[in-house]
Formats: C-alpha cells, sequence, structure tokens
C-alpha cells in the first residue's frame, strides 16, 4: 500500500468507512435471520432448537475473532507508520493462526455436538432440529474463522467496499440455496434444518475463495504455504496482547449470554422463541454501533501509528456523537414496525406481542450499547485493551446474569426482566469505558505502540 493511499485512509470521513462496513457486517448476520425467518416455516420448535445451535456456533466466531480484531489494530499501527513489510507479517500470522483455530474447533464440535446441548439443557424435543444442524454448521467453522481474517485484513487497509461486496455475494447466494433445499425445490431433496446449514457453509466456502482472490489481487499478497507452517512469534504475540483481551471481553459477553439464554429455556418453548426472534431483530441495530466502532477503530489505528494522538481523541468523541444519533433514530424505526416485523417469523400473538415489549425496552438498551461498541474499539486501537475486559467481567457477571436470574425467573418478570438486566449491562459499561477516554490514560499505551512500530 503507497503512502499516499495511508494518507487517504486516515483522513477518510467517518460515513464514507462505515456505510461499506455496516453491510458487510449486516450481511454477516442475515444468514441466522433469513435460516430463522424460513426453519419458522417448519415450526416455533424448529426455531428454538435452532437458536440454541447458535449460541455455540457464535460462541466459537467469536474465538476466531480475537485474531482478527489483534491483526487489523496492529496492521493499523504498521500501515500508519508506512510498515509495509511488517503489515504483511501481521496478515500471513492472521490467516495462519485463525486457521489453525478454526481447524480444531471445528473438529471438536463435530464430535461433541450432541454433548455440547445436552451441556445447555435443551429440551429433548429440540434435539432432532439442533444437533444436525451444530454437527455440520460447527464441523465446517473452519471457513468462517479463514473468512475472519482475510476481511480483516482488507479492511484494516481501507478496502472496506470489497469486503462489503464479497458479504453480500455470499447472503445472495445464502438466500437462493436455503429456498432450494429448505423446502426441496428445483428436484432438491427437502432437507430442512439441515438444508439450512449446508446452504450457509456453501455461500462461506465461496467467501472464502473470493477474499483470497481480493488479497491477492488488491493488496499484492499471495496466500502461500508458508502463511499457515511459518507463523512468526514476534507477530503473534503483538497481535495476542491485542486480540486476547478483546476475546476476553466477548467471550465473556457470550458466555453470559449462553447462561441467560439457558434461564430463558426454563421458560418455555415459547418464551425461547420469542427471545431469539427479539435477539435477531435487536443484531440489526446492533450492527451499525459495531460498525461504526470498528471504522473509528481503523482510522485512530492509523492515527495512532502516525503519532496523532490528539486527533485520535477527537475522532472518537465525533464518533460517539454521530453512532448515538443514529442508534436511536434506527432503534424507534424498529420499534414502530416490531410487530409487522415480528409477525414475518411467527404468527402467534403472544410471540409477536412479547416480542414487541423487548423492542421498546431496547430503546433505552441500545444508545447504552453503543458507548461499548464504539468507545471499546477505539481504547483497543489505541493498545489500551484490558480495561474492556476487566470491566465486562465485573459488569456482565456481576449486573447482567444475577439481574436476568433476579428479574426473569425468581420474581417472575419473565423476559422483560431479562431484558432490563441486558440494558443495565450495557449502560455500566458504556459509561465507563467514555471515563476512561476522557481520561485519556489510553495516551501511555499508544506511545507505547508507536514506540514499538517506529522501532
Amino acid at each position: 500500500m503507497s503512502s499516499n493511499h495511508i494518507n487517504k485512509v486516515r483522513q477518510a470521513s467517518l460515513f464514507a468507512m462505515t456505510w461499506p462496513i455496516f453491510i458487510e457486517q449486516l450481511s454477516h448476520i442475515l444468514p441466522g435471520i433469513v435460516d430463522t425467518f424460513m426453519v419458522s416455516h417448519l415450526g416455533d420448535s424448529a426455531v428454538a432448537g435452532l437458536a440454541v445451535a447458535n449460541q455455540i456456533v457464535g460462541f466459537c466466531i467469536i474465538l476466531f475473532s480475537f485474531v482478527g480484531i489483534g491483526s487489523a489494530v496492529v496492521l493499523t499501527h504498521y500501515l500508519g507508520a508506512g510498515d509495509r513489510a511488517g503489515a504483511e507479517r501481521v496478515a500471513a500470522t492472521a490467516v495462519g493462526i485463525n486457521f489453525w483455530l478454526g481447524v480444531v474447533v471445528s473438529l471438536a464440535i463435530w464430535a461433541l455436538s450432541a454433548d455440547m446441548l445436552r451441556l445447555l439443557h435443551l429440551p429433548p424435543q429440540l434435539m432432532p432440529y439442533a444437533q444436525p444442524f451444530l454437527a455440520l454448521m460447527g464441523g465446517t467453522l473452519f471457513l468462517e474463522s479463514i473468512n475472519i481474517a482475510f476481511g480483516s485484513v482488507l479492511r484494516a487497509h481501507g478496502h472496506t467496499r470489497e469486503a462489503m461486496y464479497v458479504a453480500i455475494g455470499m447472503n445472495v447466494l445464502n438466500l437462493i440455496l436455503n429456498v432450494v433445499l429448505i423446502f426441496g425445490l428445483l428436484g432438491a431433496p427437502k432437507m430442512g434444518v439441515i438444508g439450512a446449514a449446508l446452504s450457509t457453509v456453501i455461500s462461506r466456502a465461496v467467501a472464502c475463495v473470493a477474499l483470497a482472490w481480493l488479497v491477492r489481487r488488491q493488496l499484492k499478497l499471495g496466500v502461500r504455504l508458508s502463511w499457515f507452517l511459518n507463523l512468526s512469534r514476534d507477530t503473534l504475540a503483538r497481535i495476542l496482547k491485542i486480540g486476547l483481551p478483546a476475546a476476553g471481553e466477548n467471550l465473556c459477553w457470550q458466555a453470559s449470554f449462553m447462561v441467560i439464554t439457558y434461564f430463558v429455556g426454563q421458560m418455555g418453548v415459547v418464551q425461547l422463541a420469542t427471545f431469539s426472534y427479539a435477539i435477531q431483530l435487536s443484531m440489526i441495530m446492533m450492527m451499525l454501533g459495531i460498525s461504526i466502532g470498528i471504522s473509528t477503530e481503523i482510522m485512530i489505528g492509523h492515527m495512532i501509528g502516525a503519532g496523532e494522538f490528539d486527533e485520535a481523541y477527537r475522532q472518537l468523541l465525533r464518533s460517539l456523537r454521530v453512532g448515538l444519533a443514529v442508534t436511536v433514530l434506527t432503534t424507534c424505526v424498529v420499534v414502530l414496525l416490531a410487530p409487522w416485523l415480528l409477525g414475518f417469523f411467527s404468527k402467534d400473538p403472544a410471540i409477536v406481542a412479547g416480542g414487541a415489549v423487548l423492542l421498546r425496552i431496547s430503546l433505552l438498551l441500545e444508545p447504552g450499547r453503543t458507548f461499548n461498541l464504539v468507545v471499546i474499539n477505539s481504547l483497543r486501537a489505541t493498545g489500551d485493551a484490558r480495561f474492556p475486559v476487566l470491566m465486562g467481567v465485573c459488569s456482565m457477571w456481576g449486573v447482567a446474569v444475577p439481574l436476568a436470574w433476579l428479574l426473569g425467573l425468581h420474581l417472575g418478570w419473565g423476559l422483560i426482566g431479562v431484558w432490563i438486566a441486558f440494558t443495565c449491562d450495557e449502560w455500566v459499561r458504556g459509561l465507563a469505558m467514555y471515563a476512561r477516554w476522557k481520561s485519556r490514560v489510553w495516551e501511555k499505551h499508544a506511545h507505547a505502540v508507536r514506540a514499538h512500530v517506529a522501532a
């Protein structure tokens, strides 16, 4: 990458960086939404089974993402400093380590899918839906682990649109295959939930090939065997220094979410299905915060590599104002359309009404989540990666989980109690992250990053 292009990345507007990332991130969750919508035609029990299986898949994807997060941040530091050779080492190490991690995880889930579902106390009547879906989806997760690494490398270099195009193509293919394989059209066998899983696997494989081609064409980096065999220990250590705390924070959230899903499972199949539908729609709102957070991280990472600390400080504040405004607007739209949107998934009046109530509570929940998503990414970009995970452990397990049990189960508030617990957790963490940024404690980490890259 030329120095002129690096400067363009640092000087790009937040909107120009964010909208392709938003569409790409939205495309990553659309397979789950499409699968849920289409499988809902097989019954709410099928949806409830897939909801639990997808918790395990989501947990593993977060595990892969720590390499993506760490490599993206370290890449922006090298690119901001104009060190192309260092950036190439990071890209090769990220792809190699995620490949091997994906292979190990895929084999484990394929062999232990039934045991994992029983560990989550999945109702026996839902096992025929969840177990084959998890075995196929989980057994091929190495494809997603490679995709995450390739996508991170492209985004860090400023190629957000190219990653977006691949994600869109993957979703179009997934949608077409879903229609054909789930319902047995065009002479294909009617495969039900297996068809949903197979559609996602095929589309991920095609995306993997496309991303590898883009890395070679746009970045002039040909994927070689040495990427998978000769991993740079020093580069891996730098990736893990950022990525492991990020993984700790994300895995902590996913683990707490799985525990709360277990609480919801004790409320009954209807409540579990309602929970699943509301989460799917909440993900759309969450994607805006995630996209603004990622684009801000890329911009701030380049600024830290170039030593522009004051500009990085101001950029976060600008991004946060935009993020909060967009989140509130989007949440209002989703809340107004909630009964209609939920009606696409289920015709059960109790599920539609219950899900609409949860989304109304999201008017309070989502702005707090935006604080987390935007500020946490910016702290990581400066090298201050440990504070978010420490705060996350305290809040998720000290606020979200106990409040979900107390309000949802013990006091009998059901899903409303669970959503209130989510809201309290997001605001506690969000305000703590904001106070951390305003204190500018992160600058000592940024100076250390700058010194290491310059050396």
